[in-house]
């Protein structure tokens, strides 16, 4: 069966001035498909078989191609945005035609430049279009365990949740909520740490070190912020958490852990209107 967005290996059954037209072995060219002059290999002959990706052309016809294309059927992968236009934006894929990503499968605004999350499918016209719509094609079998640092692209948010992240662009992972302290935009590349690995396989991480190793750098941000204040902040360990992570974009744990350390070393003092340095 011959299925656009897949390698197939098909047969040669014949050889014309514009190309060659291949068919499935065995079922006697009822289905032919060309392939045209340009990608035609030197020196093949009728009754060859060629392993060819199959699409449509800009005219709707099918066509085979032996260029490499990045992404088949069920496949995800990044692609770039060459153009938004009135009905969709358009992705470079490699091949003459570009991929159309319509609207109505786009999960954020996007812009010309851009990279995108995408996967393949075959709309009801039978043509092949970009979807953003990709968690449920993630793997959940990634050989990452907890504290592994990894990388991943943001694909998708959801305010009661956090970020969801596709990690080597094939990975299921979450930033929850709790763990975002910091703005992350949608298309962003993010190297995170695995705080957690589901009973599904699926990640959890934070965008932090571990707390003994993160602890100096949120010490020195602190530092760094009260000299910029003019040595007084009105934050300590009683401050409510949300007023810290809008200030210091903390969590309240990592707060007190970082303002402890600067006590016990006598870099600051702590009262009951705040924190000064000494």
């Amino acid at each position: 069966m011959i299925e656009l967005g897949k390698y197939q290996t098909l047969e040669i059954v014949k050889k014309t001035d514009f190309g060659v037209y291949l068919s499935e072995p065995g079922t006697d060219g009822k289905h032919t498909i060309l392939l045209p002059k340009k990608e035609v290999p030197e020196g093949v002959q009728t009754k060859d078989e060629l392993k060819v990706f199959l699409y449509k052309d800009s005219e709707d016809r099918e066509i085979a191609t032996t260029n490499e294309v990045p992404l088949t059927i069920g496949q995800v992968t990044v692609l770039k945005v060459k153009e938004v236009g009135k009905i969709g934006a358009f992705l470079d894929w490699g091949l003459v035609k570009d991929l159309f990503l319509p609207y109505k499968e786009q999960t954020y605004k996007i812009e010309e430049g851009d990279q995108v999350l995408v996967s393949l499918y075959l709309d009801k016209s039978k043509r092949l279009c970009a979807t953003m719509k990709v968690y449920d094609l993630l793997s959940n079998d990634s050989p990452y365990k907890k504290d592994d640092m990894v990388s991943g692209i943001v694909y998708e948010s959801i305010e009661t949740f956090g970020v969801f992240v596709a990690v080597d662009h094939k990975y299921s992972a979450m930033i929850p909520k709790n763990e975002l302290f910091a703005p992350v935009r949608l298309g962003e590349t993010v190297e995170g740490r695995v705080i957690n690995v589901r009973e599904d396989g699926k990640l959890t991480l934070s965008l932090r070190g571990k707390s003994y190793v993160q602890m100096d750098s949120d010490a020195q941000s602190i530092i760094d912020k009260l000299k910029a204040a003019g040595g007084f902040l009105p934050y300590h360990d009683k401050s409510d958490p949300e007023e810290i992570k809008e200030e210091f974009k903390l969590s309240k744990n990592a707060f007190k852990r970082a303002i402890g350390r600067l006590y016990k070393s006598g870099d600051i003092t702590i009262t009951e209107e705040g924190i000064r340095l000494s």
